[in-house]
């Protein structure tokens, strides 16, 4: 986490973070194995974080109306875990990602949105298998402001409008849960 706030500084781009306490239950937690794991979610961040970085960002603990979020005008990128929910958030509202998966499906997704979709950027691990604050603040601004991130923005938008048309009232995915209802309602009528 201390490499991730560092990144965030070191990108000079503005954010919003929202951080939670890791869970002790969860693989993860393992990183945070030096740290007392505690409810204060500001205690792992590096010292000073916070009023260093004022002017740039805002940090919340514990949560935020991630949808609410999404949709704001200033959302620029939205850095990920890329579970199902929240690649579907993203698209629906033609934020960009960048891709930082943990487990289970998150890895897939990712994979998906980074190469076959092309709207996420993914950081890369160091020699010790660690994403350093150089890598994130590079990343960061890659999708903020870089080339890379303007034809990123651009496919996402295209994704937004594709998402919107098949979900509109004559759109595919409308219309094949119609059929499935209508098919289900037949069945159980015959």
């Amino acid at each position: 986490m201390k490499e991730l706030a560092l990144g965030l500084e070191l990108s000079k781009q503005k954010f919003l973070w929202v951080v939670r306490s890791p869970n002790n239950e969860l693989a993860q937690a393992a990183y945070f194995s030096d740290q007392t794991l505690d409810n204060n979610p500001l205690s792992f961040l590096p010292v000073g974080f916070i009023e260093r970085t004022k002017e740039q960002g805002l940090v919340v603990p514990s949560w935020a109306p991630q949808a609410q979020v999404l949709s704001h005008d200033s959302t620029g990128g939205f850095l990920s875990h890329c579970g199902w929910n929240s690649t579907l958030e993203s698209i629906m509202q033609g934020i960009p990602l960048i891709a930082w998966p943990l487990f289970a499906e998150q890895r897939m997704n990712a994979l998906l949105l980074t190469e076959d979709l092309k709207v996420a950027l993914r950081p890369k691990a160091n020699e010790k298998n660690l994403v350093d604050r150089e890598e994130i603040a590079k990343v960061i601004k890659s999708l903020m402001v870089g080339e890379d991130g303007k034809k990123i923005h651009s496919r996402m938008k295209d994704l937004k409008i594709a998402a919107e048309k098949a979900l509109s009232p004559n759109g595919p995915s409308t219309k094949a849960l119609a059929d499935l209802a209508s098919h289900w309602t037949n069945q159980s009528n015959s």
